[in-house]
């Protein structure tokens, strides 16, 4: 039986989407017969209609290719219920184009807020697949995403890089790491790349406590750095609301949080400090051999899942093993770090300062 499936990557881009498509596309093609709807633009292509009939031919040659051949946007799942400035109901509309396209299923490759949307659809009647990926490696239930071990060899060669400047120049520099509610890229990074002190959101610092671990290191080495997730916050931003910290950021004469730890680090102690944003270079470019791995993996997986008919679920990693779990079980429940955290407690060990 012919099976028609739809495939749509939504969210921040990340290395080894292109992967994960190909695995899923590939794997399909030798499992049974298919015709693959590529829509364009995350889940705004679902909504206004725009896809494109993918050929054989166009999953060849991206397993190494960068971002997503497909496009990808941001739709907040707290809009998605809502109706747009065009008097468009969004779910109706994907409704609508999922039935338009007759499609069999449809594989949601994307990140906490792509696998909510597709928890929805899910409830909505629709055959879903979720896939995780995301640098941010939130994602409930699976032990990596794909994309995260690209972003973290990035980072880790940046904050690699930084050290010699470091050493030459006998200054502090704080190196800020993508990751705004999760700080597992920071975390990894911070400890492959040997960073003095790591910042993430999960674990709310003192800047005291930052500057007691950046003095002691002044008096044996001359130099040291800070890994600073870029949702990081101090004590008591954590115990605001969201909206009053949004509001006491815009206040700040600082555009970043590295910004902000190294103008009081100088002010407080008189070290000579940089920061340093590598920003979306992290996202970007070739995915690492392990990702390349990983999304093929989770890609055969999710069509096997469409073979058998198993819909509701997304496909991760177990251990050694590529597993499923359901959608209503990971949707709105992102992974986060654990301030008790075996590798957190392994960082702490070796004299990491976490400024808590």
């Amino acid at each position: 039986m012919k099976r028609r499936i739809g495939i749509l990557t939504s969210g921040g881009d990340c290395p080894g989407l292109n992967a994960a498509i190909r695995g899923v596309a590939r794997a399909a093609y030798e499992l049974f017969d298919v015709e693959i709807i590529g829509i364009h633009n995350g889940y705004g292509g679902l909504i206004d209609g725009d896809y494109q009939e993918m050929t054989r031919e166009q999953f060849s040659g991206i397993l190494t290719l960068g971002g997503t051949i497909l496009g990808t946007s941001r739709q907040p799942f707290r809009s998605m219920t809502e109706v747009n400035e065009n008097g468009v109901d969004k779910v109706s509309a994907m409704k609508k184009t999922y039935k338009k396209l007759r499609l069999d299923c449809l594989v949601t490759l994307g990140g906490n807020g792509t696998h909510r949307t597709a928890n929805l659809l899910s409830q909505e009647g629709l055959n879903v697949i979720g896939m995780p990926k995301t640098i941010d490696n939130d994602i409930t239930g699976t032990d990596y995403t794909f994309g995260f071990h690209t972003a973290m060899d990035i980072a880790t060669e940046v904050i690699d890089r930084i050290h010699t400047t470091a050493n030459s120049h006998g200054r502090c520099i704080v190196v800020e790491i993508m990751g705004n509610k999760a700080g597992w890229l920071t975390l990894y990074s911070g400890i492959a790349g040997g960073a003095d002190a790591i910042i993430i959101p999960e674990i709310p610092y003192d800047i005291k406590n930052i500057a007691e671990a950046v003095s002691k290191r002044e008096q044996r080495n001359k130099f040291s750095i800070i890994a600073v997730a870029e949702g990081a916050m101090t004590v008591e931003e954590a115990g605001m609301k969201k909206k009053e910290r949004e509001e006491l950021r815009k206040a700040s004469p600082y555009d970043s949080v590295s910004r902000r730890i190294s103008n009081e680090l100088t002010k407080m102690i008189g070290v000579d400090t940089r920061n340093c944003v590598p920003g979306h270079i992290q996202r970007g470019g070739s995915p690492c051999a392990f990702d390349r791995v990983l999304a093929t993996r989770l890609g055969v997986h999710a069509a096997e899942l469409i073979r058998d008919e198993v819909y509701g679920v997304t496909v991760a990693l177990n251990g050694k093993d590529i597993t499923h779990n359901k959608l209503e079980d990971i949707a709105g429940s992102p992974k986060l770090v654990d301030k008790d955290n075996n590798i957190v407690a392994t960082a702490k060990t070796i004299g990491i300062c976490f400024g808590d």
